[in-house]
């Protein structure tokens, strides 16, 4: 038996080089066919930016060093096919783990071969283009210019051939895979890259001058994109190989006209209850569906809340995306609190049992580790689904986040249909590149957004339009009489109770408990969590517990799910409600009080807050109520701060007009933006990247760089850029809380092997959504401090908390005591 065993061994390593083993049956993977198959997926994503060939090439050399000795020991070593015993090229594989370099070598070749081409070094530009995302396919895209000034991409394309392996690798490669490499570096693919990047650099594009900052970000952004598809391309194959069956999920044929005919139904029963709020907001859906054949392009959808704005986009979404052959429609959602209601609501119209796929995908991704595993990075979600709810802060890591994690669904977004919900809450910072980002996209990848809000910012006319603004048809309005609408809507009055000296614990409570006794139902929004719990326990005493509520972010979404459908039953039964919350509930939440208490904020906030009062026009009229308490530490809540500052000064202006009016909400936006001009670029301090500059310039002209006059094409910090952002914008760390269902799963997660049952693990980690909550740095250090919270498994990066410091009154504290937490100080 033991002779056998050997024979089989020594025909085993005899057999192709590899590109992956399967863990469950050890079957092999050659490399030969995990690059053609990459090649192939990559070519047809790349497509969409009319780039097939470029996709194919990067797509057959990315692994190309897999050819090396060094990678076939280690990876023969790692997955058991060497036996330390009988083979002297048996490493330790654990230790080499990221050491061996397997990107470099393709980089070299595609460069090699491209950067004879052309004058005026037309084929270094597009050698650099694809020798970095092939060099990147593990990292996230690599420096062009370190922040030092150091000339990165040479760094990398130089590497001594020791460490990159290309010439072993061509000795060792696969004669059909060099052949169609040689054919494919050839001046045709160069043609057509270069007629694509002639596209993003002319000197007028979207009806006006382009400038150089923005040329360049395009360029960069392309070949984010294109980085894009081989990620994707990448992941799908490897994932696949590893798990049988899943092909049978991807790139499923969407029927649109399924879609349709489940909506105009839904509409059709919808009509029975014909209130006037209800004839109004069909109005505005038939208004909105006529413009459905239209162009694809940038339009705005401005409907007062209120006016039905979730179906009438989706009405919309779906004729658009059926005019124009498009693959699928993506919401962006300000929340995650708020993206299950939506997509419970989209899929009450679309979905129905016996489906043979589901429609909607709901990606949060508040629970992905921050450090993949590998098989946390074969499981991760790539939005392959007809409708695909995300939010804010997942769609620009998608944009512009560094590593290969959100990158990879960049190319969904192509042959798209966007709508943003509430898209004033778009952080400030981000403003100049989320435009360009925008403007790229539907200009170069076939896709449309709609930015749908009751507040629409000026988005198309900022202060610095060089930097990038974005480009709105005077005809893309889908409402264009705004204003006939929100006069036939109007449903509440804003009184302005703001006074200098500023509004008392006991004198808010005691008009929160007056509205409350009065007309029955009263919602008090605060702009922090401390108010929200200190007038609650304020008011604790002469509340019956049942009336009375609690909401924050503290609670995790299942608990604040439960309070809101306690909540919406009471008020359907004109039982007593009286709520105190945090800012989630006025933008998108469904529910409809007698009377609101706004904290001062910004106007639009104002706005969504009034559109939870009266909501249903049940009343003749109703009252929305603006105070400003006498302390509030907001210094850190710089959105909060300045929006609240602006609309003093609109008050102070306007004094008795109505507040809500599009014309005063215009102005408020014209002071918002025009105090804010200088943060618009993303603008970073030494601390970040060594010196005062912006994420924006990074990411194009990179003109502030000691390096920035090397003779290099794309001169972006794309890695450092990247890093930089997420620093920045993702500072929260997610835990599972122990909260009624939370506990088990808690309990399923710790026990699975998930090395052995990753489908499992995933399975229950997505229901783990809804039981988790976002913390901040110094709520972290705290738990951290308390030993509060544990991880599932080691490495992973997904905790979960010690179960007391979760209250269902106020969900995560930093003490045991979760009561004790009641000061505004």
């Amino acid at each position: 038996m033991k002779i056998i065993d050997n024979i089989n061994y020594l025909l085993d390593k005899s057999q192709a080089y590899i590109a992956h083993v399967r863990t469950t049956d050890r079957k092999k993977q050659t490399l030969a066919t995990h690059l053609q198959e990459v090649a192939d997926i990559t070519k047809k994503l790349a497509r969409k930016i009319n780039a097939a060939e470029a996709g194919e090439l990067i797509g057959l050399l990315h692994d190309f060093g897999k050819y090396s000795s060094s990678f076939q020991n280690y990876i023969q070593s790692g997955t058991g096919l060497l036996n330390p015993d009988m083979d002297a090229n048996y490493v330790d594989a654990v230790a080499l783990k990221g050491k061996i370099d397997h990107s470099t070598a393709g980089a070299q070749l595609i460069w090699e071969a491209l950067s004879k081409f052309g004058k005026n070094g037309e084929g270094r530009l597009c050698g650099q283009i694809l020798g970095l995302c092939v060099a990147s396919h593990h990292s996230g895209l690599i420096d062009c210019l370190t922040p030092e000034g150091v000339n990165g991409f040479n760094l990398r394309i130089n590497k001594d051939d020791e460490r990159a392996h290309l010439t072993e690798c061509k000795q060792n490669a696969d004669a059909h895979i060099l052949e169609q490499a040689k054919n494919l570096t050839d001046k045709p693919l160069l043609s057509a890259m270069l007629k694509q990047l002639s596209l993003l650099t002319k000197n007028n594009q979207h009806g006006q001058t382009t400038s150089e900052t923005i040329k360049c970000f395009y360029i960069g952004f392309w070949t984010r994109f294109l980085f894009s598809c081989l990620i994707d391309a990448d992941r799908i194959n490897s994932a696949d190989f590893e798990r049988l069956g899943n092909t049978s999920y991807r790139n499923r044929t969407v029927s649109w006209d399924v879609a349709i005919k489940r909506m105009e139904f839904f509409l059709s029963q919808q009509q029975v209850h014909d209130t006037p709020i209800n004839t109004i907001r069909r109005t505005i859906s038939d208004t909105c569906k006529n413009r459905a054949q239209d162009a694809q392009g940038i339009y705005t959808l401005t409907v007062p809340t209120g006016g039905g704005k979730t179906y009438t986009s989706l009405r919309y979404a779906l004729h658009h995306a059926k005019a124009h052959g498009l693959e699928r429609i993506i919401y962006v959602i300000p929340y995650t609190s708020i993206i299950e209601q939506n997509a419970e609501a989209i899929q009450k119209v679309v979905e129905q049992a016996g489906d043979q796929y589901p429609w909607v995908l709901e990606h949060h991704s508040n629970l992905e580790p921050e450090n993949q595993t590998w098989h946390s990075k074969l499981a991760t979600e790539n939005w392959d689904a007809p409708i695909v709810l995300t939010t804010m802060v997942q769609f620009l890591e998608t944009l512009f986040s560094g590593g290969t994690r959100g990158v990879r669904r960049l190319h969904q977004l192509a042959n798209s249909i966007i709508i943003f919900d509430e898209i004033q809450t778009l952080p400030i910072n981000c403003t100049h590149l989320f435009c360009n980002a925008l403007n790229f996209l539907s200009a170069h990848t076939k896709t449309t957004a709609v930015l749908c809000t009751a507040t629409q910012p000026l988005l198309d006319q900022l202060n610095s339009p060089e930097k990038g603004q974005l480009l709105i048809p005077k005809d893309n309005h889908l409402i264009p009489d705004v204003r006939q609408f929100f006069d036939q809507l109007k449903r509440v009055e804003i009184s302005n109770k703001t006074k200098s000296q500023g509004w008392s614990e006991e004198e808010i409570a005691e008009l929160a408990l007056s509205e409350f006794k009065v007309k029955g139902s009263c919602l008090v929004i605060v702009n922090t969590k401390a108010w929200a719990q200190a007038l609650y326990v304020k008011c604790a005493d002469s509340v019956a517990r049942d009336s009375l509520f609690h909401l924050s972010t503290n609670q995790c979404t299942a608990r604040r799910n439960e309070l809101f459908h306690r909540m919406r039953a009471r008020l359907a039964a004109k039982l007593p409600v009286l709520c105190f919350s945090t800012q989630l509930i006025e933008a998108g939440v469904d529910i409809d009080f007698s009377s609101v208490i706004r904290f001062l904020a910004g106007l639009d906030s104002i706005a969504q807050a009034a559109g939870r009062c009266n909501r249903n026009g049940l009343l003749d009229t109703a009252t929305v109520h603006v105070v400003n308490p006498a302390q509030e530490t907001i210094n850190q809540l710089i959105d909060i701060k300045v929006g609240r500052d602006k609309t003093w000064r609109v008050f102070s202006e306007v004094k008795d007009k109505d507040l809500l009016d599009p014309k005063n909400m215009t102005l408020y936006f014209n002071y918002y933006f025009y105090d804010r001009a200088d943060e618009m670029a993303y603008p970073l301090n030494e601390k970040q990247i060594g010196r005062t500059d912006t994420l924006l310039n990074l990411l194009s002209e990179n003109k502030f760089n000691t390096g920035a006059g090397v003779p290099l094409h794309l001169k972006q910090s794309f890695m450092a850029a990247g890093n930089a952002f997420k620093a920045i914008d993702a500072p929260t760390q997610s835990v599972i809380v122990p909260y009624k269902q939370g506990k088990q799963l808690i309990t399923e997660l710790c026990g699975i092997a998930k090395e052995f049952d990753a489908a499992n693990y995933y399975s229950c980690l997505k229901q783990a959504q809804k039981f988790s909550v976002n913390v901040f740095p110094n709520v972290w250090k705290k738990l951290l401090e308390h030993k509060a919270v544990y991880e599932i498994h080691p490495g992973e990066g997904v905790y979960y908390l010690d179960e007391r410091y979760y209250s269902p009154e106020f969900g995560l504290s930093t003490e045991t005591d979760a009561k004790a937490e009641v000061t505004i100080l």
